[in-house]
């Protein structure tokens, strides 16, 4: 348990400079990402993936497994420059992102439910620091 929580945190530093980055980046590329994520038909999940939150059209099915292939690609190969597994990666990511919505966006909540962001902080993993 230890030294997976140590291999957690050590990917939580890398995941800083990429998760900063990712979604704002994304949403400028991708207007269908922009608006699917204002209007809440998206959130981000807990284990790092973007998720649909209600019903699925092919088109934001389509949108979503794209961005997550890409985030997977992401992932593994910063976790392999940090010594951490794809899904501690993953997790720690995960943390960045839910932490970074803002009111009105959607996240997942530890126990699996659906949540919108008020102005108070998400509720996050007990492991996110």
């Amino acid at each position: 348990m230890k030294n997976s929580r140590k291999l957690l945190m050590a990917g939580m530093v890398a995941v800083a400079g990429f998760a900063a980055l990712a979604a704002p980046a994304q949403a400028q590329r991708d207007p269908a990402y922009a608006a699917a994520r204002a209007s809440g038909s998206v959130g981000e999940q807990t284990d790092g993936y973007l998720g649909i939150t209600g019903q699925a059209t092919p088109d934001l099915q389509r949108m979503v497994d794209d961005i997550n292939i890409r985030r997977r690609a992401v992932y593994a190969e910063k976790a392999k420059e940090n010594n951490a597994t794809l899904e501690q990666y993953a997790i720690t990511a995960g943390c960045q992102a839910i932490a970074r919505t803002t009111p009105g966006e959607k996240y997942q909540a530890p126990d699996g439910s659906w949540k919108t962001r008020t102005d108070a902080p998400p509720e996050r993993l007990s492991i996110c620091p």
